[in-house]
């Protein structure tokens, strides 16, 4: 059969491409070797923020003495936890397959291989199917990066070493828990260990932890998540995975840390390899698949979407990606742009920014000015957060008086950055901004006194 799209991946960029091609009347196969819903569903967005929640709850009552609240007997199951985060994927996963079925798209539970391209449009092998799309959505998602480290592979093999994947399936609680990478994933399982007891200990090979986010706000982080218990080796290269340690090299120095298990969460790859895009010429640069601002390939009719890219490895961009593709595909005029998509480390507390910081900002070498404001600005946060120490920065350009970049470390701040993303994406000034009301008591006024506090 002749579908109108074919699509490879069924994560967030995928089955959202689904989704809105086939509400809109295109016949779409959508190929995937897993689950439906990807990564962010199965292994990664979703299953975290539930072991998170937990531990949040965890940690609240914990420090319930400071507000009033007291419990005996405080206790948290891992293993509960774990089944929790099995219901809440396994109702969600139903959801995204209902929506298939709704929007009558076709679904191939196999690995997707593209095999060429006839008079038909492009041919890809399913299973023991052979599907043919009149145009083609590559959404393969990302994997793990895995480093040529010694006694890695072997690690990995032996279960003493595990994924993203593998930890959000471990049913038993480790003792101790070396973490490989300081970034987004590994600080928040690290949060959440060291929440319910595990002795966390972080391994990075940069200075600094988090990233490209603001270092200010980092720092803080970095001390709550020391004075819960994580220890930080930084400036650290790991040299080798032993049978019960990780060995590495810091100021020169050969060091060694125990551990019942060891996280690795180094970064990941665009799944690009053994996927036919040389049959066809797809141009791949980096290990990743290269497109325009309409999510175009090189080649007619071919489309990519979401981590396969490499633009930006996030669950909110692949929609948006996925909608522009298919706003392109159904001859709807659409761009991608990446200057106002949200990043948020969802540890307690969170650290959530979007568009500039400072020091990209300085960079670019854009005219600016910053407003530092410490969140006890905040009615609803001094309520909510005994001896808080969570600040935010707006940045503002000083010629246009339009909002560049936000940084805000404190709880609620996944759910409030979204506000500063529409000033930037609409360009609003800051005259504009401060005639917009915000609910009373709310953290989220925390911009609106930023706004104010510019001069």
């Amino acid at each position: 059969m002749v579908y109108d799209l074919v699509i490879l991946g069924g994560g967030p960029a995928g089955y959202l491409a689904a989704e809105r091609a086939g509400h809109a009347g295109l016949q779409v196969a959508l190929v995937e070797e897993r689950e439906l819903g990807g990564v962010c569903l199965n292994e990664g967005c979703i299953p975290t923020k539930t072991l998170l929640y937990s531990a949040k709850l965890y940690d609240g009552v914990k420090n319930g003495d400071k507000y009033g609240v007291s419990s005996e007997k405080l206790a948290i199951d891992h293993a509960a936890v774990i089944k929790r985060k099995a219901k809440v994927v396994k109702s969600l996963v139903g959801g995204v397959k209902a929506q298939m079925k709704a929007n009558k798209v076709a679904v191939f539970s196999a690995r997707g291989v593209i095999t060429g391209k006839s008079a038909e449009g492009y041919t890809v092998q399913a299973g023991g199917e052979t599907l043919t799309g009149k145009r083609l959505l590559i959404a393969t998602g990302s994997s793990p990066a895995v480093p040529p480290i010694p006694g890695l592979k072997e690690g990995l093999e032996s279960g003493f070493v595990l994924t993203n994947r593998e930890i959000l399936e471990l049913i038993e609680q480790p003792g101790r828990l070396c973490v490989i990478g300081g970034g987004v994933i590994g600080l928040e399982l690290a949060s959440y260990f060291c929440s319910i007891g595990t002795k966390v200990i972080v391994v990075e090979m940069l200075d600094h932890i988090a990233g490209e986010n603001d270092q200010d706000l980092v720092k803080i982080l970095k001390a709550d998540l020391e004075k819960r218990g994580v220890e930080f080796h930084l400036s650290a290269r790991v040299t080798a995975v032993e049978k019960n340690a990780v060995a590495y090299e810091q100021d020169g120095q050969n060091k060694r840390v125990e551990a019942d298990k060891v996280l690795l969460s180094i970064g990941r790859r665009a799944n690009t390899k053994d996927i036919g895009l040389e049959s066809i010429g797809v141009y791949v640069e980096r290990g990743a698949v290269v497109t325009d601002d309409h999510m175009r390939t090189n080649q007619p009719d071919v489309y990519a979407a979401g981590d396969v890219n490499g633009y930006s490895m996030l669950a909110h961009t692949a929609y948006r990606e996925a909608e522009v593709a298919v706003n392109n595909i159904l001859g709807k005029k659409d761009l991608m742009r990446y200057n106002a998509i949200p990043g948020v480390l969802y540890t307690n507390p969170e650290l959530a920014s979007v568009g500039e910081t400072e020091a990209t900002a300085a960079k670019k070498g854009l005219p600016f000015k910053t407003v530092q404001l410490p969140m006890q600005y905040s009615g609803r946060y001094q309520a909510e957060n005994e001896g808080g120490r969570g600040i935010m920065k707006l940045i503002v350009n000083t010629d246009t008086q339009q909002v560049l970049g936000c940084q805000v470390l404190s709880n609620y701040s996944s759910e409030f950055i979204i506000a500063v993303g529409s000033y930037i994406e609409l360009g609003l000034t800051l005259d504009v901004i401060k005639k917009i009301v915000f609910a009373h008591p709310t953290v989220s006024e925390i911009i609106r006194e930023a706004v104010f506090q510019y001069e």
